[in-house]
């Protein structure tokens, strides 16, 4: 097979209208075979997969709640543990599995801060916690039943009560919730909220990164693109100025 060929089979998925990621999938498979024959079989041959056939895929933007959504969301929200969870998501942009792994230990009352251990990549970072999350999450610790379990967050009914609730349990307690308030709401979509909000309040993109667990701060500018009330602050700031330099003459 040749690059020739492999630009014409690239022709004939898109053609049948194959989605850039399943054409990328098929083209990786090509490479790896081909690999397999260099390294195992020692054919020696040409990869015909070369840099740059990749298609590029499109990366939907961020989705997140609007102040109406979460009002109306959190209104429907009456227990006390789904509550915590909820307002530790929206406040201090916690992933769903670290919501699940978060033990007593992490919680800094003093500072206002939380320890996150082996998040993402297996990395360690503090975030801050807002003083509406840090009263949700004192309210159902006082009303946690005593336990030795260092993880704070417990699953109160079935077989597995009294132990740490899982990942699956939390996400099924989002789409409780999103079905009686009538609102389309993830467990990662209060993340993107929450990196919108900062935004759109001027918090620095670097901050927001470091906040979330960025790598690359190219990951957190994403969210520059959906900030819609930022860029219409900036336009308006900007074009109030602009116009009372150069003032035009209205036609008549």
């Amino acid at each position: 097979m040749t690059v020739v060929e492999i630009r014409l089979y690239i022709d004939c998925l898109l053609e049948k209208r194959v989605a850039p990621r399943t054409v990328n999938c098929h083209l990786s498979s090509i490479r790896l075979f081909y690999d397999y024959l260099v390294d195992e079989e020692n054919l020696i041959i040409e990869n015909p997969v070369i840099a740059g056939l990749l298609l590029k895929e499109s990366r939907p933007l961020p989705r997140y709640l609007t102040d109406d959504e979460v009002e109306r969301f959190f209104r429907f929200v009456s227990n006390k543990r789904d509550l915590a969870i909820f307002m530790l998501m929206l406040r201090c942009g916690l992933r769903v599995n670290e919501i699940a792994n978060l033990s007593l230990d992490c919680i800094d009352y003093r500072r206002s801060r939380i320890m996150i251990r082996r998040g993402k990549g297996a990395k360690d970072r503090i975030v801050f916690i807002s003083n509406d999350a840090a009263s949700s999450l004192a309210v159902y610790l006082q009303q946690r039943p005593v336990t030795k379990e260092s993880r704070i967050f417990l699953a109160e009914k079935g077989r597995c009560r009294g132990k740490p609730i899982s990942v699956r349990a939390i996400q099924k307690r989002v789409e409780y919730y999103a079905k009686k308030s009538g609102i389309i709401v993830t467990c990662h979509r209060f993340r993107h909220t929450m990196a919108t909000q900062l935004l759109n309040a001027d918090a620095d993109l670097v901050s927001i990164q470091e906040i979330l667990g960025h790598t690359k701060i190219k990951t957190t500018q994403r969210y520059s693109k959906i900030s819609n009330l930022k860029v219409q602050q900036d336009y308006f700031a900007a074009m109030e100025v602009i116009t009372e330099r150069t003032a035009i003459n209205q036609l008549k």
